[in-house]
């Protein structure tokens, strides 16, 4: 659903004039700000399906151990890293465990890991660089170009013009939306503004709980 067809719904929800372009009128500027905020706490409220993405993030040089993840701003869920070129997983490590390897225990890591130095095997957050972008560090530190693949969810960027498409379900944004108007504006004309948010919050379980049969396997749990 186009950004227009959502500001719409929005709008006769609460019984508006419906617009023919998002920035037509102070008012329509407002509901889009609404309807943007709406949008962030879906995305954030599951790991959904459309926001994962699979793309090749950087080459390391040698050397280098610290990598921006472009474009992915500092709102970003790693689900799993793929050293394609030694073809392994790189796991995640705490932060703790990265600064006892590279300075407590470096005589330990040279013994059993082959040396500080080699295919990056591990990986932790590492803060975000001046444009806001994550960064990672790897480890071992990379002696060579390494192609790493990340497996993510990542947030899509606020809506804009009218043909933007969103990408979570649209249903809980359009009526969480509508919540949030209704109490900025503090009248609702029949509906409680406690009832708007209970329609969003249904909307927004049922979605979630489609999206997440697509991914029976997240949904198993073992013990030893």
């Amino acid at each position: 659903m186009t950004y227009l067809n959502i500001m719409n719904n929005v709008l006769r929800r609460l019984r508006e004039e419906e617009v023919t372009t998002v920035n037509e009128n102070t008012y329509s500027k407002m509901v889009g700000d609404f309807i943007n905020d709406a949008k962030t706490l879906v995305e954030q409220a599951a790991d959904w399906s459309a926001l994962r993405t699979r793309e090749s993030a950087f080459v390391t040089s040698a050397d280098d151990n610290i990598y921006s993840l472009a474009g992915s701003g500092d709102d970003v869920k790693i689900m799993s890293v793929y050293n394609t070129t030694s073809a392994n997983e790189v796991l995640y490590q705490t932060k703790d465990w990265f600064n006892n390897e590279s300075y407590i225990n470096e005589s330990l890591a040279i013994a059993s890991k082959g040396g500080l130095i080699g295919s990056p095997s591990y990986y932790t957050f590492d803060g975000v660089d001046a444009n806001g972008d994550t960064q990672v560090r790897l480890y071992p530190m990379p002696d060579d170009a390494y192609n790493l693949r990340f497996v993510m969810v990542r947030r899509q960027a606020d809506l804009t013009n009218n043909t933007d498409v969103i990408k979570v379900p649209s249903k809980p944004v359009i009526h969480l939306a509508v919540a949030l108007l209704a109490r900025e504006r503090g009248e609702t004309g029949g509906t409680s503004v406690a009832e708007y948010f209970q329609i969003a919050d249904k909307y927004l379980s049922d979605a979630i709980a489609i999206d997440a049969a697509k991914h029976p396997e997240e949904m198993l749990f073992r013990t030893i």
